[in-house]
């Protein structure tokens, strides 16, 4: 099985390090990856002609890496086009994302939106998140339980077009968590997204990092500094079986999404009206 992989916290994340450990055993593996973060890029795609730096970092039996100074969903393009070809990829998966990817969260994720793009080109897709945004994050629970879930899912994923499958892990080892759901998308938003920058810095103590710097270097004048640090919220009225729900209560949710947004409901009272 050729695995195309990527992931949109850049390609010396310590959570695609773990992923790619665990999908050594079922094939050979070709990692594209961001040269940078790219977390909420959603399908965003890298163009207008923008040069795009790409570099091969290593190669040794059954794996290869690179990485590309672009969104998620353009290292799997160029994964595709420019790495695999003219072979194809069997398998996308992207992640370890650091952080939840359940309920509407998966609508701007950049991990999300490379496992879309795999679907875009019809092939079997996942995008796979721990609920914690800590760069030293323990995958342990991750590590134990994805297999599992890879050993029922690949053998019965004879793909339909655009269906892919969104898996989020809860920040807890294995042994406190209860088990793995099939889940849907949840309901939630973000409130308060934008907040000063330096009363957030100063509330949670952190320092401006090297790059922060550089941008506040080139603020002109008249210009204010805010983050987006909102506070993710649920909607209410969701169903018991909503996957941020139950990734709260500790189960790992696996969660079937397909890239046809068509509101078949709508779409059959527009029918009757139009």
């Amino acid at each position: 099985m050729r695995i195309l992989v990527t992931n949109d916290d850049g390609y010396d994340a310590k959570g695609l390090l773990t992923l790619v450990g665990i999908l050594r055993k079922y094939g050979d593996v070709t990692v594209v990856a961001p040269k940078r973060p790219q977390s909420g890029m959603s399908m965003a795609v890298t163009m207008g002609f923008k040069p795009i730096a790409v570099k091969h970092l290593a190669t040794k039996e059954g794996e290869d890496w690179w990485y590309l100074d672009g969104t998620p969903a353009s290292c799997i393009k160029f994964g595709i086009d420019n790495v695999l070809a003219p072979a194809r990829p069997d398998l996308v998966v992207s992640g370890i994302n650091h952080g939840s990817n359940a309920a509407t969260a998966a609508i701007y994720s950049g991990t999300i939106g490379a496992a879309m793009e795999g679907a875009v080109n019809g092939i079997p897709a996942l995008g796979v998140s721990l609920d914690t945004f800590s760069p030293d994050a323990d995958f342990s629970g991750v590590e134990a339980l994805l297999p599992r879930i890879l050993d029922k899912l690949l053998p019965q994923m004879a793909h339909r077009y655009g269906r892919f499958y969104n898996i989020n892990f809860p920040n807890r080892p294995a042994e406190r968590i209860h088990g793995i759901r099939a889940t849907r998308m949840g309901y939630a938003h973000w409130e308060h997204e934008y907040q000063d920058y330096g009363r957030f810095l100063e509330a949670r103590g952190h320092t401006p990092s090297e790059e922060d710097c550089r941008y506040v270097a080139h603020l002109q004048p008249d210009e204010d500094l805010y983050v987006m640090a909102g506070d993710f919220t649920d909607n209410g009225g969701n169903p018991a079986d909503a996957d941020h729900l139950l990734l709260a209560q500790g189960y790992v949710t696996v969660t079937a999404q397909n890239i046809d947004n068509t509101d078949i409901a709508e779409l059959d009272r527009l029918c009757a009206i139009i």
